[in-house]
């Protein structure tokens, strides 16, 4: 292992000595554990900006004590900060000291997506005129792949993941969320704000076929077992309303 290997090993192993190839006469020890210092403070501070309200749940405290076992076991692979982080919610579901909060998992996943639509790159999207024209003629309109923006992500959990991230915004009543109550909503940028915007569990499947690629038609087929009536009109104008669809081809 060369060097810098060793230092990256060290520098993240709060118990690791200090690598004998640093040069800094007796201070060594010290300096190399005030950056190490400032390298977990960082990197927890960018966890806590990422995800604000996971830490509102767990409490500051308990916060930096998770995010510090999370660093120790997940180095950052890159070096934009914002990055950081991506597999916090999988690593929440597996830390034990949090298996008393089941959604919390899931509450980080949403914190996550607010971030990656805020940064999403800016593309063309087609105008609701471009669409006019489909949506007079539905058969048309049921050939049709959609390519949806960058950025636009369905969330679908067995908790009240927005429920929980919205009252955490002073919007409605903590106390009055049911745990058990599943929600799914969609992630989206519209302009500079990131929207999130609760679904009915089929439009929730539609949209996502949507996104896997799956024609119109496949994607209704795809939520009838969960609304045998389902309408696509208002899961398809919610998509025009907020130009989140990109391109169009035939299926």
């Amino acid at each position: 292992m060369n060097t810098q290997a060793l230092f990256s090993v060290a520098l993240l192993a709060p118990q690791a000595a200090c690598p004998s190839e640093l040069f800094a006469g007796d201070a060594a020890a010290s300096r190399f554990a005030v950056y190490r210092n400032n390298v977990f403070s960082s990197l927890t501070a960018a966890l806590s900006d990422s995800y604000p309200v996971v830490e509102q749940l767990v409490g500051s405290a308990f916060f930096q004590a998770m995010a510090r076992v999370f660093i120790e076991h997940s180095p950052p692979r890159s070096p934009v900060l914002v990055n950081y982080g991506q597999d916090f919610a999988d690593f929440i579901d597996r830390f034990e000291p949090a298996a008393s909060l089941p959604y919390l998992g899931d509450v980080a996943r949403l914190e996550r997506l607010r971030v990656e639509a805020y940064h999403a790159a800016d593309c063309p999207v087609i105008s609701a005129q471009a669409l006019g024209a489909y949506l007079q003629q539905p058969e048309q309109l049921m050939q049709l792949r959609m390519k949806l923006r960058p950025g636009l992500a369905v969330l679908t959990s067995k908790h009240p993941v927005y429920s929980l991230w919205t009252a955490h915004q002073g919007i409605g009543d903590l106390a009055s969320i049911h745990l058990a109550q599943a929600e799914q909503l969609l992630v989206l940028r519209d302009g500079l704000e990131v929207l999130l915007l609760p679904l009915p569990s089929a439009s929730a499947v539609f949209i996502q076929a949507l996104q896997r690629g799956e024609g119109f038609a496949d994607a209704v087929v795809a939520a009838l077992p969960l609304a045998p009536e389902f309408d696509a009109g208002p899961s398809l104008a919610l998509l025009i309303r907020h130009s989140a669809i990109t391109e169009l081809e035939p299926s």
